[in-house]
């Protein structure tokens, strides 16, 4: 495929998502809660589009196809962990929607409390799992799109950035979830196209295996990588969904909580589905070219060297599609952290309503740009996620899991499993023996997460805060930014 013919597609689909989402833009009514969520009103539709746009994101495009291409039917893995992960969503979670929650921050805080150490430290690291998320995304997209328009892969990773920051800075939430949605569809269509087209071209399903090893063509690829480090990829892909603030913002946003619960069981059941598609295309690539440098290019290999020239194209849009819409969603997730707990961090109050739009789109460049310097450094997207995940999202998950089941945990033990996910974490990383036993650190990390919050809940105090006063403390504080202040009301109460 030329490559000036590539790039010159991708412009103009970079141009129209941005156009879409200025004209988004011009519907909104510029306060801080719709920037940021969407006025809390995003319908059932919507919310099922966006979320299936984000869960096809950068892992599934080009690792989970390049994982595919090396390990067979372990491919599949990723879509079956994102899919059981977005399943317990809407099961366990799904009713924090009635709560009004802006942050996850304000979420886990509030399960302890509403500490304000606890909301501190979740905040910092929300943020920091936003720009490792944000960084995988653009990492992704420009290696794609490094492969596709033969330019230099920095620069590559520059354009990704600035073509989903463009329409995020100008339209907020809702330009976010309506390009989403159409990217969904987009991605969607040319994910099962492209699945179809290769199984037919490598002979079906007796083709596609014919040029694997045994073991990567046994049950899910267990007898390749082994059935530790198989449950450890499932396990590290669902924990990074219920721990990831963009998927929990898709909560907060959504209209009600029947709508958010109907939405994520359709994408479950979507996604699951979707979750064989990565593995055939990546061993259909294998059984057409065994021998590519790097297992992370067998998407954009098969989409250029076997397919039609229009159907290609249309694949590749799909696969930097699925790239953006998950970059564009975990960069507003940031940017809700920065402005509702991070600002409050470091000036002791939250922004005012008139400001707030203002400040997200600086913080959203901020962010991005941030994001853009670590994707920079790195070449590896599946080793970028499950150590991101493993290191700073376990502790998150187990904070959710035990704040919300479990009344007698506190703000210490909350701490103490963040400290120990973490540490486990780097820990399992660093020794090579543990590391390969495991797969990735998940497991170990999340289990004794659970442990030493359980422990240090029970040798300290019980919390005191009723869940009624730690809720009235979080709204009285996010009034600010959801409303501009009544003149008259503020100057009684300054002369008072």
């Amino acid at each position: 495929m030329n490559s000036h013919i590539f790039l010159g597609t991708f412009f103009v689909y970079i141009v129209l998502m941005i156009g879409f989402g200025w004209w988004v833009s011009r519907h909104s009514r510029g306060s801080g809660d719709d920037f940021l969520l969407g006025g809390r009103s995003v319908p059932l539709f919507l919310t099922v589009g966006t979320t299936v746009a984000t869960m096809v994101g950068t892992g599934s495009s080009m690792g989970a196809v390049g994982f595919g291409y090396t390990n067979g039917w372990a491919g599949a893995l990723y879509g079956i962990g994102g899919a059981v992960g977005v399943l317990l969503l809407a099961l366990l979670f799904a009713p924090v929607r009635k709560l009004r929650f802006m942050t996850m921050s304000e979420e886990l805080s509030y399960y302890v409390g509403a500490n304000r150490l606890v909301r501190n430290l979740v905040a910092l690291l929300i943020y920091i799992a936003c720009i490792g998320w944000l960084g995988a995304h653009i990492l992704g997209g420009g290696l794609y799109l490094a492969w596709m328009a033969d330019i230099d892969p920095a620069l590559a990773k520059v354009i990704v950035a600035l073509g989903f920051g463009i329409y995020c800075v100008i339209g907020g939430y809702m330009a976010v979830v309506w390009t989403d949605t159409i990217q969904a569809i987009v991605l969607f269509i040319g994910f099962f196209l492209m699945a179809g087209l290769a199984l037919i071209e490598v002979g079906g399903f007796s083709g596609l295996t014919a040029s694997m090893d045994a073991g990567a063509t046994s049950l899910l690829g267990i007898d390749k990588i082994g059935a530790l480090p198989a449950l450890s990829l499932a396990a590290v892909i669902a924990v990074g969904v219920l721990a990831t603030p963009s998927f929990r913002q898709r909560i907060y946003s959504g209209k009600s909580v029947g709508s958010v619960r109907r939405s994520f069981l359709v994408t479950g059941v979507l996604y699951l589905a979707f979750s064989i598609v990565p593995a055939i295309i990546g061993m259909a690539t294998h059984a057409l070219n065994p021998s590519l440098d790097n297992s992370n290019f067998a998407f954009p290999f098969l989409a250029t060297e076997v397919l039609p020239l229009g159907l290609g194209l249309l694949l590749l849009v799909a696969g930097l599609s699925a790239t953006m819409s998950s970059a564009s969603s975990d960069a507003i997730a940031g940017v809700s952290t920065l402005m509702r707990d991070l600002y409050v961090l470091f000036t002791g109050r939250a922004p005012s309503a008139r400001h707030v739009v203002l400040y997200s789109r600086l913080a959203l460049v901020v962010t991005i740009g941030l994001a853009l310097t670590f994707a920079l450094a790195s070449d590896n997207v599946i080793d970028y996620i499950t150590t991101m995940i493993s290191t700073v999202l376990a502790g998150l998950f187990v904070c959710g899991l035990l704040g919300r089941f479990w009344p007698r945990y506190n703000w210490q033990g909350a701490v103490a499993s963040l400290i120990t996910a973490s540490a486990t974490s780097l820990a399992v990383t660093a020794h090579a023996g543990w590391s390969d036993f495991w797969g990735n650190p998940s497991i170990p990390s999340v289990l004794l997460a659970i442990g030493g919050g359980v422990l240090v809940s029970l040798l300290t105090r019980a919390p005191r805060t009723t869940p009624e006063q730690a809720l009235a403390i979080l709204d009285q504080e996010r009034r600010r930014m959801e409303e501009a202040p009544d003149v008259s009301l503020t100057a009684g109460a300054s002369q008072g």
